[in-house]
């Protein structure tokens, strides 16, 4: 990866939609291409996408440098199950540890309580002789007879992929990698994942509930990587395949096939990246991201033209919005939160009468029910539609028709139970909609200890620019940004993303103890080189990669870590000083003062490598000469009844041009409300800055509650 190639494409494929950017880095302008997602076979669409893209633009797939890909492959196939039939070989006594899990309740009051089924039944989890102490010394030496044994019999029980995971491997891995040896030997077409390179980090259940889901998917994603590259070929293209992965960065297709896992956020990863760069264009380096699709809706927080790197997420939950209802994978992720529905998000009257919004979707097949392809179920994108905020002839910029009947028959259909005509049944949709997501929002900033109305908002997604404004006004944000490309900002945000990857390697490890600089010391060497040897082998110059270092840290006896930055250079006594100044600076943050005379304890060390950031400039596009920015008005609802509001084209708007709301601003890949009272001025970027007519959020309105009468025994 030396010089950034002129063209370059950036395509995501969610739920609804696949996504496409193609960036010209001489003219520095963008095109935006999206389609429907083929549900049966994902990569049967984009390919049709990248024809169309490059098509227009007057090229071929062998003009084009580069080609960095998000999907939600790995998403899928964990929460449908659609993955490799699978074994697992662990220690003998083991077996169990997928059922005992961490033995903790996420609802203290179900008394029903669910967790995710297991992805290895428990006949197809073996056991072997052999153990090691919890400082990685071998205590029972391993059996590989019994190694043989196992893997014949998970082979003969059809298994495509078999995870190895033995315990406090993380300290020690000779015992894996000699098993390993001996089944890629017998066995060399079975997909083998060792939990000493998915995670070497201890807490027993996780690591090994990762490595078995890494091993669930790695067929799959091998399968998919090599016919996408093959596909690739065939159409002429010889650049560049990337795909991003969940921490914001991009791997190659061969780092992808082993740790298949790390791309189980790829998608919205992009959307992280694509705040955090319009965000810098608009001088904002705090901002709140907001990403609504056709399926779900994401938020997260960029401080300081960063977002936060969570190391451990959840996958496949049992109930949607309930934090450890489900798989726990420990990979790098973007720290965000999954807020609410998307658009085409399912509306329905639940048990006690109430309306509600998801967690289902119509997905692209049928889809909504204006999309005319057999959906009879009020959506999201229904409601909008109904209300007047999308235009029937343009949707997609006109590819694609609305059927405005259908909508209104589906959701006078629902909203007929309890009570509400159409109109009302799409209002309804939409303010739950935009309360829910600005509730989920607002507890996700809260909990971090930041002030949402400190911050300013980046709304994106195809559904996002027509929901946005409603969730900064009850978040109390007063500044909303809708960036050009809106539709498609997470492809947009791959092509801002460099090459990187990071391992974690646990060492527990008490900072009093009289070796602890030199034992730090030398697993950071040993770690780096591990993790530099990712990123040169995929192609960046040694002297173009950049380390970063940290550790999880913790009072020694506590339970939870958090993480602290490590110094660059040699870890000796001052850097020790300054490590343990920089974790009370982090705990106060989050907890309190650190008392005097308590010891400190690390516990895992993370090296991040990543190689040159792409710089990503993007021009305003020139107003086409004789353009009309106002394309008329339409009616459109805002609560207090239809309104006569303003319509107009985005593409014709010049720079600095102000617009009071009520108005709507449309594109080919979404669609802008500015609601009665908000105003909106496009600045030097074309990014389209709304001010909010903020209220008091809901939440902050404290009403004294009536006393209720004390009643007699």
């Amino acid at each position: 990866m030396t010089a950034t190639p002129r063209y370059r494409i950036g395509f995501d494929i969610g739920g609804t939609f696949t996504d496409f950017i193609l960036l010209d880095a001489e003219r520095h302008d963008i095109r935006l291409h999206k389609c429907l997602t083929t549900p049966a076979d994902p990569s049967v669409g984009a390919l049709e996408g990248l024809g169309e893209i490059v098509a227009a633009a007057g090229l071929t797939l062998a003009d084009i440098g580069e080609i960095v890909h998000g999907t939600t492959l790995v998403t899928n196939a964990l929460i449908e199950r659609k993955g490799a039939r699978l074994g697992l070989i662990t220690t003998r006594g083991f077996r169990d540890i997928l059922e005992m899990g961490t033995e903790q309740r996420y609802d203290i009051y179900d008394l029903f309580l669910q967790y995710p089924a297991p992805l290895v039944p428990r006949r197809r989890r073996l056991e072997v002789t052999e153990r090691l102490d919890r400082d990685g010394e071998i205590v029972t030496k391993l059996n590989l007879d019994d190694v043989r044994a196992a893997a014949k019999a998970l082979v003969d029980d059809g298994v495509e992929a078999i995870a190895i995971g033995f315990l406090h491997a993380y300290r020690n891995a000779v015992h894996e990698r000699a098993a390993a040896e001996v089944i890629r030997a017998l066995y060399p077409d079975i997909a083998v994942s060792l939990s000493s390179e998915v995670v070497a980090e201890l807490w027993e259940y996780q690591r090994i509930a990762t490595t078995c889901a890494n091993a669930f998917v790695q067929p799959l994603m091998d399968r998919y990587v090599r016919r996408l590259e093959h596909e690739l070929a065939q159409r002429g293209f010889a650049g560049a395949l990337y795909l991003m992965h969940s921490a914001g960065g991009l791997v190659s297709p061969d780092t992808a096939r082993a740790f298949p896992i790390r791309l189980l956020e790829s998608g919205p990863a992009g959307g992280g990246l694509a705040t955090a760069f319009f965000g810098h264009l608009a001088g904002k380096p705090d901002v709140i991201s907001f990403d609504m699709g056709g399926t779900t809706a994401k938020a997260c927080l960029i401080e300081n033209g960063r977002a936060a790197i969570a190391a451990e997420m959840e996958a496949a939950r049992v109930h949607r919005f309930k934090k450890g209802s489900g798989l726990p994978v420990k990979a790098p992720v973007i720290d965000m939160i999954e807020i609410g529905a998307g658009g085409g998000s399912l509306a329905s009257v639940d048990e006690v009468g109430l309306l509600r919004v998801g967690p289902h979707s119509a997905g692209a097949d049928p889809g909504p029910a204006c999309y005319g392809r057999g959906g009879t179920q009020p959506t999201v994108t229904d409601a909008n539609l109904m209300l007047g905020y999308y235009d029937p002839g343009f949707f997609l910029g006109g590819r694609m028709s609305l059927d405005l009947p259908a909508a209104e028959r589906a959701l006078a259909g629902v909203g007929g139970k309890i009570g509400l005509d159409a109109v009302q049944t799409a209002w309804g949709i939409h303010r739950v909609v935009t309360e829910s997501m600005a509730a989920a929002a607002r507890i996700h900033i809260v909990e971090k200890g930041r002030d949402p109305r400190a911050y300013a908002m980046v709304g994106f997604g195809g559904a996002g620019p027509a929901h946005a404004a409603g969730v900064a006004r009850v978040l109390g944000v007063a500044e909303l940004l809708i960036p050009p490309a809106s539709g498609a900002a997470s492809a947009l945000g791959f092509l801002a993303a460099p090459l990187s990857f990071e391992q974690v390697q646990s060492h527990p490890l008490r900072l009093d103890a009289p070796d602890a600089a030199a034992r730090i010391g030398a697993v950071l060497r040993e770690v780096e080189a591990e993790t530099r040897l990712r990123i040169t082998a995929a192609g960046i110059a040694a002297a173009d990669v950049v380390t970063e270092r940290s550790a999880d840290m913790r009072l020694f006896g506590q339970l939870h870590e958090i993480n602290v930055p490590l110094p660059d250079g040699t870890i000796d006594d001052v850097a020790m000083a300054a490590i343990r100044a920089e974790f009370a600076r982090a705990y106060a943050e989050r907890y309190t003062s650190v008392y005097e005379g308590v010891v400190i304890q690390l516990v895992s060390v993370r090296i991040r490598c990543r190689g040159p950031i792409p710089q990503l400039t993007i021009a305003q596009a020139d107003v086409p000469a004789g353009g009309v920015a106002k394309k008329g008005t339409r009616q459109a609802y805002f609560g207090d009844g239809f309104v006569e509001t303003a319509v107009y084209d985005r593409y014709a708007l010049p720079q600095g041009v102000e617009i009071a709301g009520p108005a709507i601003i449309e594109e080919r890949e979404s669609t802008t409300i500015i609601a009665p009272g908000d105003s909106m001025m496009v600045d030097a970027t074309g990014t389209m800055r709304i001010r909010i007519a903020v209220a008091e959020p809901a939440a902050a309105r404290i009403t004294p509650a009536t006393p209720l009468p004390r009643r007699g025994r």
